[in-house]
């Protein structure tokens, strides 16, 4: 099998448990099929998938990129959010029909000595970079390391602990490699519905809230990259001893990339991936982070 069929068997993988645990997703590729918008959920281009780590010994993105640089993607930009302390690289895929993938990293250096002694009370427990020890040609053992635990189930009082200072760190903690999100790329569906603001509007119709820190459109400077996230759902997540707490799951965002001024004149049939604004903004990811924050989920 080649490189780029394991990386179906990963990536299909990865969207099966992700629909599971995200109730969103099955409302809203049922809703598009039934209004029309698409013949089959497979007709749907997914932009981009994240992931989140921990900048620590064996792990990071110095160890998660290995799985998909072995399939072919390319490293690209840095991007640093001061504020909540990550950083985060984005990845171009072998094929254009591949989503791309963006991974960012907490710095747990630059977090209270409190936060940094109950993470890597977690993490210490990974003694050597588990990626080396995967054969990246298995898919299926790929995709099984992506969901299973890298450690210990953590306690209700060090999550609770963590969401305090870094709500990114909490979710990490409990949910390690577990799909962020997925991006449905709106500019490739029919007129009506290939804005992001008109997107929205089929979205609220139906139901889904919408986040809303930076407004409910996050616009990048250039005008070239518009983006909208849902807000994450509560799960009920079990924790060490048999406590359960309701904690942010995953989400779904959606992408309206421009066609770049040098292709305008393009007819609008033979426009490919290669034509439009390429990878991300800082600013818009950092209001995207909060998804998965309380200051949405409370609402």
């Amino acid at each position: 099998m080649n490189k780029l069929d394991t990386l179906v068997i990963v990536l299909n993988g990865l969207m099966r448990r992700y629909k599971e645990r995200v109730p969103d997703v099955s409302i809203i590729l049922n809703a598009m099929v039934n209004d029309g918008i698409v013949s089959s959920a497979d007709n749907i281009e997914n932009d981009h998938i994240a992931f989140r780590t921990m900048g620590v010994p064996h792990l990071g993105v110095q160890s998660f990129e290995k799985i998909f640089l072995h399939y072919g993607y390319k490293k690209r930009d840095h991007y640093f959010f001061e504020g909540k302390k990550l950083d985060a690289w984005w990845y171009s895929p072998p094929r254009e029909s591949d989503p791309r993938i963006f991974v960012s990293e907490l710095r747990v250096g630059d977090l209270s000595g409190e936060s940094q002694r109950i993470i890597k009370s977690y993490t210490d427990e990974v003694t050597s970079d588990p990626v080396d020890a995967l054969n990246l040609d298995n898919g299926e053992e790929v995709d099984a390391f992506l969901h299973q635990p890298l450690w210990r189930t953590p306690t209700v009082a060090d999550y609770k602990t963590l969401l305090q200072e870094s709500e990114y760190a909490a979710w990490v903690i409990y949910n390690r490699y577990y799909l962020n999100h997925f991006t449905i790329s709106v500019h490739n569906l029919p007129d009506g519905y290939n804005t992001v603001a008109a997107f929205n509007e089929f979205l609220e119709k139906n139901g889904i809230r919408l986040n809303t820190s930076g407004g409910k459109i996050k616009i990048s400077p250039d005008g070239g990259l518009l983006q909208s996230a849902t807000v994450a759902k509560m799960i009920d997540a079990e924790f060490a001893n048999n406590e359960h707490l309701e904690i942010a799951g995953s989400y779904v965002e959606f992408a309206e990339r421009k066609v770049l001024p040098h292709f305008q004149n393009i007819p609008p049939a033979e426009i490919t991936r290669k034509h439009r604004r390429d990878g991300f903004e800082a600013a818009n990811a950092d209001k995207i982070f909060e998804s998965t924050y309380t200051t949405q989920t409370g609402k």
